[in-house]
């Protein structure tokens, strides 16, 4: 399905970034002993990049998440984004957001995905990713995670969460959102949200920004940028929600955190 018809037709150009200078390919990954399918995007003819892990929103690995890579391949990076959803099926075969929760989303169990990320970063350095350099970015559905991953990953150096659920009821899928985990994370997170989410009230934001103080060096370091104008799904240009000025911002303070952490000077030890 095209999610962006349904929610609307955007009143911009959608951006298109293009492949020139770069492998991009779909590939599969092995974990756990089943097949998992990606799409990378890394600079050509280079060996030892940082890796960053590309974290979908509930649409899957569409065309928006592999532009996504591609812009970070053109800032050097080796880009991983792997369809975590594969063994419950096919997003896009669905027609409305309900039922993709009801019947795929909701049954995706969150120790798989970070089963299948750590495969992904596993895959990334053995074919030219350096993942001592590691970092972690995911949006909406995928926000959610970068925060999950933070604390689950020994490995990973640096987190973005765009407009991520912080709070949410528990099972056995999803035994822990990232308020629970605040005061564990093992890197620091940079949380991009917007005042207008009518899904992610500000006082949830409040609420991570406390239990955050409350951990350690990684949980200290972390940062919130609330953008006090913007909807959800800001960064999504084939969307109506898109919000040029609050998505250019928040790419280059990506950007930033990521030279930070993961290839400057607080690169591989605990921030102070």
């Amino acid at each position: 399905m095209n999610f962006a018809a349904a929610a609307g037709t955007p009143t911009h150009t959608v951006i298109h970034t293009d492949s020139s200078g770069l492998n991009t390919a779909d590939i599969t990954i092995d974990s756990g002993g089943e097949s998992l399918p990606a799409y990378f995007a890394a600079p050509a003819g280079k060996a030892g990049l940082p890796v960053i892990l590309v974290v979908q929103e509930i649409f899957g690995v569409h065309e928006h998440i592999r532009d996504i890579c591609r812009r970070l391949a053109h800032e050097g990076y080796l880009a991983i984004a792997p369809e975590l959803y594969f063994r419950q099926g096919d997003a896009s075969a669905y027609d409305d957001i309900q039922t993709l929760f009801s019947e795929l989303v909701n049954h995706v169990p969150d120790a798989g995905v970070m089963a299948d990320l750590d495969a992904a970063v596993a895959w990334a350095g053995a074919n030219g990713g350096d993942t001592t350099r590691l970092g972690i970015t995911g949006f909406c559905w995928g926000g959610r995670i970068t925060w999950l991953y933070a604390a689950h990953s020994t490995q990973v150096r640096a987190g973005v969460a765009w407009y991520g659920r912080l709070q949410g009821p528990h099972d056995e899928l999803k035994p822990h959102h990232p308020v629970d985990v605040a005061a564990q994370l093992r890197a620091p997170v940079l949380g991009l949200y917007g005042g207008q989410d009518t899904g992610i009230p500000l006082d949830a934001v409040q609420a991570m920004q406390s239990a955050l103080k409350t951990g350690g060096p990684a949980s200290q370091a972390s940062e919130f940028v609330v953008y006090d104008d913007a909807p959800h799904a800001f960064l999504a240009d084939y969307r109506p929600s898109y919000r040029a000025e609050a998505a250019h911002d928040g790419w280059q303070r990506m950007l930033a955190w990521f030279e930070r952490f993961v290839n400057g000077q607080d690169a591989g030890r605990e921030p102070s």
